[in-house]
């Protein structure tokens, strides 16, 4: 059975675009007619709600595929929004570090799951603000990372970090795994810090810098409330024209061709 491309949306610092960039990109991807799986592996939830899954309904989540091994018709669940599906997540899964802790192959309990989910092209994880065991489940199931980033200093000392941790996790457990690129988030380029720190990352990591970035956007940041990716929520805003370039850029380096509507 074949299994989805999968990506990796990675950061440890929080707050920089990774839940949006990943639900939107997700979304895009989905409506230009692949199928994809949003897995949200963050205890937080936001991309299940990002996604308008309400949490207290939700019976089996990304825990019960960490812990139990639970199987993807038993966890997946659709979403509104066209060839979109879900993993869902609620704070259940902060506890499944501790869990594993003792377990074997406790790295490898995201990348047995996807193995099994052959019905999706695409499968786009957003992990959690830290480089913990979900994230390394994440990376060891990956195909390539995304890095969302912020350009300030904070963040750039942040990239150098998880440059290290992807590498350690490739010799440890994924040698295949690769950095598609760093995708700059709300973006303004008329403060001088945003410029500083751009040329810095074209300097160390011109290769990896995805063309596309991504505004600062009043209708990103009021998406989520509503439980809508931006390709719905507001299609026709500049936020949305940024995403969707960033996804046809991603789909691209993966090469992916989505299929003719």
């Amino acid at each position: 059975m074949p299994k989805p491309y999968v990506i990796a949306f990675a950061n440890q610092k929080g707050g920089v675009g990774k839940t949006t960039s990943c639900v939107n990109i997700a979304s895009i991807a989905a409506e230009k007619g692949l199928r994809v799986l949003l897995v949200d592996s963050d205890p937080q939830g936001n991309s299940t709600s990002g996604v308008g899954v309400q949490k207290r309904g939700i019976v089996h989540t990304t825990y019960d595929v960490l812990i139990d091994g639970a199987s993807p018709e038993d966890c997946i669940v659709k979403t509104a929004f066209k060839n979109l599906s879900l993993l869902p997540s609620t704070l259940t899964l902060a506890g499944a570090e501790i869990e594993l802790f003792d377990e074997e192959r406790r790295e490898r309990r995201m990348k047995e799951f996807l193995d099994r989910c052959g019905d999706f092209d695409l499968a786009l994880i957003d992990c959690p603000p830290s480089l913990s065991l979900l994230t390394v489940n994440a990376l060891t199931a990956a195909d390539s990372v995304v890095i969302p980033m912020q350009c300030e200093y904070y963040a750039l000392e942040g990239l150098i970090q998880l440059m290290m941790s992807i590498r350690k996790v490739r010799e440890l457990y994924n040698p295949s795994l690769t950095v598609l690129g760093i995708l700059i988030t709300m973006y303004n380029g008329r403060l001088t810090l945003t410029s500083a720190v751009l040329d810095e990352i074209k300097k160390h990591y011109g290769d990896k810098l995805f063309k596309t970035v991504i505004p600062r956007a009043v209708r990103l940041t009021e998406a989520p409330g509503f439980g809508e990716p931006i390709n719905y929520h507001d299609r026709y805003s500049k936020a949305c024209e940024a995403y969707t370039s960033a996804a046809d850029e991603i789909l691209s380096r993966i090469g992916i061709v989505p299929p003719k509507a």
